[in-house]
C-alpha cells in the first residue's frame, strides 16, 4: 500500500496537502496481467521502449485509478469503487500526481513498484527501483512517498 502526500491547489484556490492511498492486491495484479496478451509488465515495457506517449498516458491513468481507494480506520478494508476513482480523477490532486508520473520516469517506476505487495516485488528490482528505501522492520506493509522519496512505514501507524 502506498500512502502518497500530494500538494495541490483546489478549485477554490486553497492550497492543500493531503495523503492519498493507492494499492493493488495480488488478485488485482493477476487480473491486470491476464487482461492483456503477454501480460501488463510486457505491455508497459513495450510502451516505454517505443515511447508511445498516448499509450503511456492511458496506462498511467488506468493504473492510478485502479489503485486509488480509501483505507478503513482499522486498516482491514481498502475501499475502491468507480465512484471513488471518478471523484479522485476530477481533483487537482489527481492532476498533480498524473503529471508528476508522466514527467519523471524514476518517480513513475517508484510509484508502480510501491503499489505491489512486497512479496510480489522482485528482490533485485525492488532494490533498484526503490532507492532511497529505509526498511524499518519485518511488519512493514505500507509505503509512503513524499517529494519522490519512498519510505516504508510500520503497519501499526
Amino acid at each position: 500500500m502506498l500512502k502518497k502526500l500530494i500538494k495541490y491547489t483546489d478549485y477554490n484556490g486553497t492550497e492543500r496537502q493531503e495523503n492519498f492511498y493507492f494499492n493493488l492486491n495480488k488478485a488485482e495484479l493477476m487480473e491486470m496481467e491476464t487482461e492483456v496478451t503477454g501480460g501488463m509488465r510486457q505491455l508497459l515495457g513495450l510502451i516505454m521502449e517505443k515511447q508511445d506517449v498516448p499509450k503511456i498516458m492511458s496506462a498511467f491513468k488506468t493504473i492510478i485509478l485502479k489503485a486509488y481507494g480509501e483505507k478503513s480506520p482499522d486498516g482491514r478494508v481498502f475501499n475502491k469503487s468507480e465512484e471513488l476513482s471518478n471523484a479522485f480523477a476530477h481533483t487537482e490532486a489527481y492532476s498533480e500526481l498524473y503529471m508528476e508520473l508522466l514527467s519523471d520516469a524514476k518517480k513513475a517506476s517508484q510509484f508502480i513498484t510501491a503499489l505491489m505487495p512486497e512479496e510480489m516485488r522482485g528482490a533485485s528490482e525492488a532494490e533498484d527501483v526503490l532507492t532511497p528505501v529505509e526498511k524499518k522492520d519485518k511488519n512493514t506493509k505500507e509505503t509512503e512517498q513524499n517529494d519522490g522519496n519512498v519510505h516504508l512505514l510500520n503497519a501499526s501507524k
